[in-house]
């Protein structure tokens, strides 16, 4: 049953929520403006809000000193790909954890949830020694694995939630029918779970897009993802803001233009099973 509020309330609410709002995004307007600013009026003592004098030679700069296209490329094969691998082992998991539920399945899901609220640097040694003796470090395959078995539990975690919510009476028709496991999972299963598997596919490509940890520590220069082109930039030998901002802007453009068009999914995926 939906509560009553007054009119002071809702408003009251409202208002509270546009600040939080505005509060979350200015750091994001603070570097789209300070980009189009030059270098002397973005460390002035006495900032402006918008530039006085529009300029888009950071964003020449940046591209001069190091190549966004051979990054974003990175990002986008490294994004992509973990979230395709993570998504080939996850699917079976999750049906596996879904509709042939053991005694400890909860446990485990439990403990794959537990890894990620691991600090990454309590196994950075390990996995450096690991990578250097295959021949892993600064390679976009071996960024890719990282990735994968970083998300792995999230992905295993949002489909198990989503295939939850299948009735189990059709995939034991479809056995009935002689469908064999393979079968079953290929073309019962997945096409009923598209909406889910899409949310998971979003999410999944957005957190590896963002993760910086991994792709700095493993990456120098072939490798290196966006997140390790805007480190590149936190220069020692002076501040150079604007041209930060401008590597910022186009590291972080991509991912915002695709949570902007698929917020929808996203938030349905993301609050799906949450309500019972």
């Amino acid at each position: 049953m939906a509560r009553n509020a007054s009119t002071g309330t809702r408003i009251g609410f409202t208002l509270l929520a546009w600040v939080i709002a505005l509060l979350l995004f200015s750091p994001i307007l603070w570097t789209l403006l300070t980009a189009f600013k030059t270098e002397a009026e973005a460390i002035a003592a006495r900032p402006t809000f918008f530039p006085q004098t529009f300029t888009l030679e950071n964003f020449a700069a940046v591209q001069q000193r190091s190549d966004y296209i051979k990054h974003a490329t990175n990002s986008v094969i490294v994004s992509l790909g973990s979230t395709l691998l993570g998504l080939l082992i996850g699917i079976p998991a999750a049906w596996a954890m879904a509709f042939a539920p053991t005694r400890r399945t909860k446990d485990v899901l439990m403990w794959m949830l537990s890894t990620k609220m691991m600090p990454a640097v309590g196994v950075l040694i390990p996995i450096y020694l690991i990578f250097r003796d295959l021949r892993l470090l600064d390679t976009v395959h071996g960024l890719t694995i990282i990735m994968t078995l970083i998300n792995l539990p999230i992905i295993i975690w949002m489909l198990y939630t989503y295939f939850k919510e299948i009735p189990v009476d059709i995939l034991e028709a479809s056995r009935m029918d002689g469908a064999e496991l393979w079968n079953e999972i290929v073309h019962v299963l997945v096409p009923m779970a598209v909406p889910g598997i899409a949310s998971t596919l979003l999410l999944n490509v957005i957190l590896a897009w963002n993760e910086a940890f991994w792709s700095i520590t493993l990456t120098s220069g072939r490798a290196g993802t966006l997140t390790a082109f805007i480190s590149s930039f936190s220069s020692p030998q002076g501040l150079f803001l604007a041209k930060l901002s401008a590597a910022s802007l186009l590291a972080i453009a991509p991912i915002l233009l695709l949570g902007w068009f698929s917020q929808k999914q996203l938030v349905r995926g993301l609050t799906f099973g949450a309500v019972k």
